[in-house]
């Protein structure tokens, strides 16, 4: 039985699936308690309404399973509502001991992420900001589904070229089968808790007059 997935903006009551998917991607339960795991993913989410102009939310049996957003760079400007999301999840992150300790992490990545984009040397013209699909749907065809839907905004708002972040964690394999060229990567050791865990960080892009395969 084919599954129906009805693709739609993000809606404010998506934020607890969203923040849920966030969790199992980028393992954040793994690293600290559950409670900060979910402060942890409030403050990415709502950093990442902040870095958008498009979002499609994949909606399956009336459930978020997977999210894209993408920024028109030329015309981004984050709306107010989510800087001030974006500074409340922030500090209630900052206001204890574990939270400042793994945001620490997170800090260390933004800085990996500004060198690659320099080491790139290009002038993009649009950026894949959040990109994640829940694992029980994963080999369905949403991610690819949503990755195409936001090709069809970046060819509709003449962008270009655009790229995006990704590393280890991910299945970033899956942006080499859509025709994406890795153009950077950097790699990092973290400790975590006396554990050393190394990861490699990398920077995508594409033209938009690729076709996903």
């Amino acid at each position: 039985m084919k599954t129906e997935v009805n693709l739609r903006a993000f809606q404010k009551e998506d934020t607890e699936a969203i923040e849920a998917i966030i969790r199992e991607a980028w393992h954040y339960d793994d690293l600290c308690s559950h409670k900060t795991a979910c402060k942890l993913a409030r403050v990415f989410l709502s950093s990442c309404l902040a870095n958008q102009t498009y979002t499609r939310v994949a909606e399956i049996d009336g459930k978020p399973a997977g999210i894209i957003m993408a920024k028109n760079i030329e015309e981004h400007h984050a709306p107010l509502r989510y800087r001030i999301r974006q500074w409340r999840a922030i500090l209630s992150v900052m206001l204890f001991k574990e939270g400042r300790k793994v945001s620490g992490i997170f800090g260390g990545v933004n800085d990996i992420d500004k060198a690659l984009l320099a080491e790139a040397q290009t002038q993009y013209q649009g950026e894949v900001a959040f990109f994640a699909v829940s694992s029980s749907v994963r080999g369905k065809g949403v991610g690819k589904m949503l990755y195409r839907k936001m090709l069809d905004y970046m060819r509709a708002h003449s962008i270009e070229k655009f790229f995006l972040f990704t590393d280890t964690s991910c299945n970033y394999g899956f942006y080499e089968h859509q025709g994406m060229q890795r153009r950077c990567e950097k790699q990092k050791t973290f400790e975590i808790d006396g554990k050393k865990a190394e990861m490699t960080f990398f920077l995508y892009d594409a033209a938009t007059d690729l076709q996903a395969i």
